[in-house]
C-alpha cells in the first residue's frame, strides 16, 4: 500500500498563517497609501500610552524580576524543563552564545557607545557634561540593558519551555495559558495569541533590519566611502536576508548555532581590543564602580517614574526600552526555550538572567567608559557631535581614535552584519514555529518568513514608514504585557502543583511491606552486582516478569472498580490507572542504555560494553533505579509504593489552601 502523499501546505496552521499575512498586508497598504497620517496617529497613541501607562510598564517589569527570583530560590527551581531524567541538548557555551546573539547582540553594537554619550549630554537629572553626568549615564545604561531586560525574556522563555518539554504541549505562546483556559488554547483564543506574537516578531525583526542597515551602511561609508543611500541599504537588506536564508536552510544546529558561536568569538575579540588599546586600568575601575552603583540602586531605579519632576525623559528611554523588550519577548523567549530543553528551572533562570546580563554590563562598561574617557580626558568633542548627528556612526567614530581603526571598523561592520543574520534567521525560525502545525516544517515555510521580513523592511524603507513600524511595534507591547501577566499567573499555578507533587513523592509515609524478601545476603549481593550486557536480556525481563506483575495489578485494581491499561511502548511497558478528573497514575519500565561501572571486568579491559537497565519511569520521567532481576513480588510492592505516593499527592492537591 502506497503512503499518502502530503500537500506542500499540509503543515501550515491556516488560522495563524493567513491572518498574520493578511494583517501585515493591510498594515503595508495603510503605510504606503497614507504614511503621514499613520505616522501621526501612531506617534500620538505612543505618547498617550507613555503618559497613561508608564506606571503599568514599570510595575509589570518589576513583577517579572521578583517572580523569577522567587521561583529560582524555591523548590520550584529544582524542576526540570523536561522529564526528570532529561539532559541539556547543548553545551553551556553554545547555549549562552545562541540566547545572547538572538536577544541583544545587535543592540550592543548600536548602543554600546551611543547611549552612554547621549545620557552624558542629556542626563535624566542634574547638569549635563559633568563627572556626575558620566557616572549617571553608565548607571542608567546598565539599568536599561541589565537584569530587567533579560527578566522579560526569561519569563516568556521559561513558560514556553516548561509547558512544552514538561507537559508535552506545543512550543507556542498559547501553551503558556494552558493552566488558565485548558484545552481552549487549541481554539480561536490560542490562534489569536499566536497571531499576535507572530506579528510582533515579524515587525520587530523587520524594524531591526530596516534601522540596522543604516549602521552597516555607516561602517561601509567610513571604510570604503560607499554612499549612505536607500538603494545601498536595500542591497544590504537583500544580502543579509540571503545569508539568513542559508542559515535557516542549514537548520538550528548547523546554521544558527555555528553563527552564534562565531558572533560571540568576534564580539570578544573586539571587546578585548578596546580594553587593551584603551585605558585598561580606568576601564576596570569605572566598570566595577558602575556595576556596584547599579546593584546598590537597583531597587530605587526599578520603581523610579520621575513622578515629582516630569521631564519626558523616562518615556523616551526607560518606557521605550521596556516596551521594546516586551514586543521582542515572544521571539527571543521562544528561541531560548527551543534551545533550553533538559535544564533545571533554577539553572535556566540563573543562566538566562545573569550570564547575558553580566556580559552586557562588561560590554557596556568597557565601550561606554572608553568613549567617555576620550571625551572627558582627551577632549574628543568630535565623538559627541557625531553621536548627536547620527547615532549609527558612534561606534566607528569611537574606533577611529584607537590604533588599527580601519581593521577594527571592518571587524565591527562584519560583526554587525552577522548579528543581523542571526536575528533574522532566529526570527524566521520562531515565526515558522508559531504558524506551523508541528516543528517539522518544509524549507519553503522558513524561507517564506525570511523573505517577507526583508520585503517588509524594504517597502517601509522606501516609503519612509520605518518610524511608523517602530511605533506600531511599541504599541503592541501594551496588550502583550497583559498577556505576560496572565502567563506569570498560569506558570506559578502549574509550578506550585509540580513542586507539591515532587515533595509529596519524597515525603509520603509508605506502609511497611507485608512480605519480607527471603533472599540471603549473598543472593542480594549477587543481584545488585549483576549487570546485563545485552538489550535482549532486559527486553525479555520486561516482556515476561514485568508484564506478569502489571497483569496482576490490573486484575486487582479492576476488582476495585478502577480502569487500568497496560500499554506497549517502543522500549518497554506502561501501566496507567485512570483517575478520571484527577491526575492519572503511570508506572513504566523502560529498557534504557546506561554507562557501565568502571569496576566491571569488560570495562577495565577497554572492551566496548553495552549496558542496559530496566529503569522505572513515572509521569515526571526516569527515577534512576533499576528493577532488573526483581521478583514479581518486588515489582508489585514497588508499584504499590509509588501508587501510595501518588495518592498522597492527590490528597494534598484536594486540601484547601
Amino acid at each position: 500500500m502506497s503512503s499518502k502523499q502530503t500537500s506542500w501546505y499540509s503543515n501550515v496552521n491556516p488560522n495563524v498563517f493567513l491572518s498574520t499575512v493578511i494583517l501585515i498586508g493591510v498594515f503595508l497598504a495603510i503605510v504606503i497609501l497614507a504614511p503621514n497620517s499613520f505616522d501621526l496617529i501612531t506617534q500620538q497613541l505612543n505618547q498617550w500610552v507613555t503618559d497613561s501607562f508608564s506606571w503599568f510598564y514599570v510595575l509589570s517589569v518589576a513583577i517579572f524580576l521578583i517572580l523569577l527570583i522567587y521561583i529560582a530560590m524555591s523548590d520550584m527551581g529544582k524542576i526540570k524543563l523536561g522529564p526528570d531524567h532529561s539532559q541539556p541538548a547543548y553545551s553551556n557555551s553554545s547555549w549562552f552564545a545562541m540566547l545572547f546573539t538572538a536577544g541583544m547582540g545587535i543592540g550592543l553594537m548600536f548602543f554600546g557607545v551611543a547611549e552612554p554619550v547621549m545620557h552624558y549630554v542629556s542626563p535624566p537629572s542634574g547638569d549635563p557634561e559633568t563627572i556626575q553626568a558620566a557616572q549617571q549615564s553608565m548607571r542608567v545604561t546598565f539599568f536599561h540593558w541589565g537584569l530587567h531586560a533579560w527578566a522579560i525574556y526569561t519569563i516568556v522563555g521559561l513558560s514556553l519551555a516548561y509547558f512544552a518539554y514538561r507537559h508535552n504541549l506545543p512550543l507556542k505562546i498559547r501553551s503558556a495559558l494552558y493552566p488558565l483556559i485548558g484545552k481552549k488554547i487549541y481554539g480561536p483564543i490560542g490562534d489569536g495569541v499566536d497571531t499576535f506574537a507572530t506579528i510582533g516578531t515579524v515587525f520587530g525583526v523587520a524594524t531591526t533590519l530596516g534601522f540596522g542597515v543604516t549602521q552597516i551602511n555607516s561602517g561601509l561609508n567610513y571604510l570604503f566611502g560607499i554612499e549612505q543611500s536607500p538603494s545601498n541599504q536595500i542591497i544590504l537588506i537583500v544580502v543579509v536576508s540571503i545569508l539568513a536564508s542559508l542559515s535557516v536552510f542549514l537548520g538550528l544546529d548547523k546554521g544558527i548555532k555555528r553563527l552564534s558561536e562565531l558572533n560571540l568569538v568576534l564580539a570578544l575579540i573586539l571587546l578585548l581590543f578596546v580594553f587593551f588599546a584603551g585605558p585598561s586600568i580606568y576601564l576596570l575601575q569605572t566598570t566595577i564602580q558602575n556595576a556596584g552603583q547599579y546593584i546598590s540602586n537597583l531597587f530605587s531605579m526599578t520603581f523610579n517614574l520621575y513622578a515629582y519632576q516630569p521631564n519626558g525623559w523616562i518615556g523616551g528611554w526607560t518606557i521605550m526600552y521596556w516596551a521594546w523588550w516586551i514586543s521582542w519577548s515572544p521571539f527571543v523567549g521562544m528561541f531560548i526555550a527551543r534551545v533550553s530543553e533538559g535544564r533545571s528551572i533554577r539553572e535556566f533562570i540563573i543562566g538566562v538572567l545573569l550570564i547575558p546580563s553580566g556580559f552586557t554590563l562588561i560590554w557596556m562598561g568597557f565601550m561606554g567608559n572608553a568613549a567617555l574617557f576620550s571625551i572627558l580626558h582627551e577632549a574628543n568633542t568630535g565623538l559627541v557631535d557625531a553621536v548627536q548627528r547620527d547615532s549609527s556612526v558612534a561606534l566607528f567614530e569611537f574606533l577611529h581614535g584607537l590604533p588599527f581603526s580601519s581593521v577594527m571598523s571592518l571587524l565591527a561592520t562584519f560583526l554587525v552584519m552577522l548579528f543581523f543574520v542571526t536575528s533574522a534567521d532566529s526570527g524566521a525560525l520562531v515565526t515558522d514555529y508559531l504558524t506551523a502545525k508541528s516543528e517539522n516544517s518544509p524549507t519553503w515555510q522558513r524561507l517564506f518568513w525570511t523573505a517577507l521580513m526583508a520585503l517588509l523592511a524594504i517597502v517601509l524603507l522606501l516609503s519612509g514608514g520605518l518610524g511608523a513600524l517602530q511605533s506600531a511595534t511599541m504599541l503592541s507591547a501594551l496588550p502583550f504585557t497583559f498577556i505576560m501577566l496572565f502567563i506569570c499567573w498560569g506558570l506559578l499555578k502549574a509550578l506550585r502543583l509540580d513542586a507539591l507533587k515532587m515533595n509529596a513523592l519524597q515525603a509520603a509515609r509508605i506502609t511497611p511491606r507485608a512480605i519480607k524478601n527471603p533472599r540471603s545476603w549473598q543472593q542480594r549481593l549477587g543481584l545488585i552486582m549483576h549487570y546485563p550486557h545485552s538489550k535482549a536480556e532486559v527486553d525479555q525481563f520486561i516482556q515476561i516478569q514485568v508484564l506478569k506483575a502489571f497483569s496482576s495489578i490490573q486484575t486487582e485494581f479492576e476488582r476495585r472498580k478502577l480502569t487500568v491499561e497496560i500499554l506497549n511502548l517502543d522500549e518497554g511497558l506502561k501501566l496507567r490507572v485512570d483517575h478520571h478528573n484527577e491526575i492519572n497514575f503511570e508506572y513504566q519500565v523502560i529498557s534504557r542504555e546506561t554507562v557501565p561501572p568502571s569496576f566491571m571486568s569488560d570495562a577495565q579491559a577497554g572492551q566496548p560494553v553495552e549496558y542496559y537497565q530496566a529503569e522505572v519511569f513515572l509521569r515526571e520521567g526516569g527515577q534512576n533505579y533499576d528493577v532488573m532481576e526483581w521478583t514479581q513480588e518486588d515489582l508489585l510492592q514497588d508499584i504499590i509504593d509509588q501508587y501510595e505516593r501518588h495518592l498522597h499527592f492527590l490528597n494534598l492537591v484536594r486540601l484547601p489552601e
